[in-house]
């Protein structure tokens, strides 16, 4: 399991979130959507502090994280978040 953002998506997140140095962004499953491995579940965001961090980088000084309890969603996956061309929001993809 291992969980990459790419600048491009760091910067919305900064640019869209106003996150900061010292902001954590938590990512986790939830209800409804799908994402390419996921049916019925996807991906949600949350500026928030972390708990029980599970998968975690930091870039530009913000803390992305996954937390123990959606192991169930990341489980057997690495993720990659960019930014879609197209919609200039971010993409999440699961490998």
């Amino acid at each position: 399991m291992e969980l990459k953002i790419t600048p491009q998506a760091t910067q919305w997140f900064k640019d869209e979130l106003l996150l900061t140095e010292g902001d954590s962004l938590r990512i986790y499953g939830k209800y409804g959507g799908a994402t390419n491995v996921h049916v019925g579940f996807s991906t949600g965001i949350e500026a928030t502090s972390a708990n029980n961090p599970m998968l975690e980088t930091k870039i530009d000084g913000i803390h992305f994280f996954t937390e123990e309890a959606d192991e169930w969603f990341f489980a057997d996956y690495s993720l990659e978040i960019d930014l879609d061309e197209k919609t200039k929001e971010p993409s999440y993809t699961y490998k």
